[in-house]
């Protein structure tokens, strides 16, 4: 049969419109299926107990991740890799001249939430990646401890040379100060939590409001992630249990010295030791002390010793085969673990992808099929240094050469606007989706 082709472009347009609004119907359905409700208590399930690498609990959650997919019809699985993963068994700092002061390092229980009594099952407050150390030495204080402080020391005719250095957090990543200060002559960091970033001054601490306690500490990792992150023995290749593995002292994005976060309520009374210049206003927190750099007279004795044990990490992967290309993977990520126990950082982001899922498999009992294979990951050993999916990375390297169209991360959500960062092709693509959903609240 032949058309005229005003006819034939008409049928073309009613396909497409067809399409168009098959899809349209499809994308309603999508959104009408994720629940408050089953996202919270996702949330209760998934934090109920600390779940770090290599913890009991972590294991847990990712079986339990991994069997609610498969019940709701998904193809999961766990793919698992071993890395390095040192835990301290022994924390010291204390100040032993002019006066004797030993730290706490340890974080405060408190009846309203039941979690922070779960020490047995904790990981102690430390910087994972540091190196073991015993040091004694003179304390200087380097504010934020990036470039420019070392530059204002240097005009101040400072060294920090056979030194401990001691810098606040904030103004970059952890893993750039103990790396300055070493480059610079320091032979061990301490780094805190002043109360002007995070504490009393901006609002009421912890019960009563949601900044940092007196006694709360930032753990976090300081391994070299610029030279390369993931595994710290097996660079560029996936930590599997036969993979070749460096010497730990050939490993390279360990830090170079000792470091240990501490909390406000530790680090006033080191501060509060030094004498000569008084630091300059930008310098200055919001502890009540003045604010002075050293070095001295103030002595730090700082020692650090670690568990240097092989751990297992456990990817939880979903796959739903694509109709069209299916050779073509949209991969969505996110990650499991958490340095406790972890409901905003990144529960609170697993929670939501767990109910995307959910209205996958929904539409996929429906009829629905995606075009591309959408491969959804939630990594384990984000915290410590891209662990999980770094490893997983290096472990599909060619396959993703061939068949990665598109990652697309979240972390954590909270209330407030949409960010987005990533590829400024995908800019406009971005606002078309947010412009499409309803703001929940107004």
């Amino acid at each position: 049969m032949k058309f005229r082709l005003p006819v034939f472009i008409a049928l073309l347009t009613s396909s497409a419109l067809f399409a168009q609004n098959q899809q349209g119907e499809w994308e309603k359905m999508f959104r009408s299926i994720p629940s408050a409700d089953r996202i919270g208590t996702y949330i209760q399930k998934l934090s109920a107990r600390p779940h770090h690498v290599g913890s009991a609990t972590g294991n847990d959650n990712s079986e339990w991740l991994t069997s609610t997919f498969k019940q709701w019809g998904l193809d999961a699985r766990i793919e698992t890799f071993n890395v390095l993963f040192p835990t301290p068994n022994e924390r010291l700092v204390e100040l032993v001249e002019p006066k004797r002061f030993k730290a706490i390092l340890q974080e405060q229980t408190f009846s309203i939430d039941p979690t922070s009594g779960q020490r047995s099952e904790q990981l102690p407050t430390y910087n994972a990646y540091s190196i073991d150390g015993d040091v004694t030495a003179p304390l200087v204080y380097v504010n934020y401890g990036i470039p420019e402080d070392y530059e204002q020391l240097e005009r101040f005719g400072i060294s920090v040379k056979g030194c401990i250095v001691i810098a606040r957090y904030g103004a970059s990543w952890r893993g750039i100060k103990p790396k300055l200060a070493a480059e610079k002559g320091a032979i061990g960091c301490l780094i805190y939590s002043d109360p002007k970033e995070d504490g009393f001054y901006n609002g009421d601490p912890f019960p009563e409001g949601a900044w940092r306690p007196k006694d709360g500490v930032q753990r976090g990792s300081v391994m070299d992630m610029p030279l390369y992150p993931g595994d710290p023995l097996t660079p560029g290749v996936g930590a599997t249990a036969d993979a070749k593995r460096l010497d730990i002292k050939e490993a390279t994005t360990l830090t170079k010295i000792p470091v240990l976060p501490i909390s406000w309520s530790d680090a006033q009374p080191l501060l509060a030791s030094l004498s000569g210049k008084v630091a300059p206003e930008s310098w200055r927190g919001a502890l009540p002390i003045t604010y002075k750099i050293g070095p001295g007279p103030g002595k730090v004795h700082l020692r650090i010793k670690s568990n240097w044990d092989i751990k297992p990490v456990h990817d939880v992967v979903v796959t739903i085969p694509g109709a069209v290309y299916p050779d073509e993977w949209i991969i969505r990520g996110n990650h499991h673990d958490a340095w406790v126990n972890g409901a905003q950082d990144p529960v609170s982001g697993v929670a939501a992808e767990m109910e995307e899922l959910r209205a996958y498999s929904e539409l996929l009992k429906k009829g629905w099929k995606p075009k591309r294979t959408i491969v959804y990951c939630l990594w384990d050993g984000e915290e410590e240094g891209l662990l999980g999916s770094t490893e997983w990375v290096e472990a599909h390297a060619d396959a993703l050469k061939q068949k990665a169209v598109l990652y697309i991360n979240s972390d954590s959500n909270g209330r407030g606007y949409l960010g987005v960062s990533g590829s400024h092709t995908h800019e406009k693509f971005i606002s078309d989706v947010a412009r499409d959903i309803e703001d929940p609240e107004t």
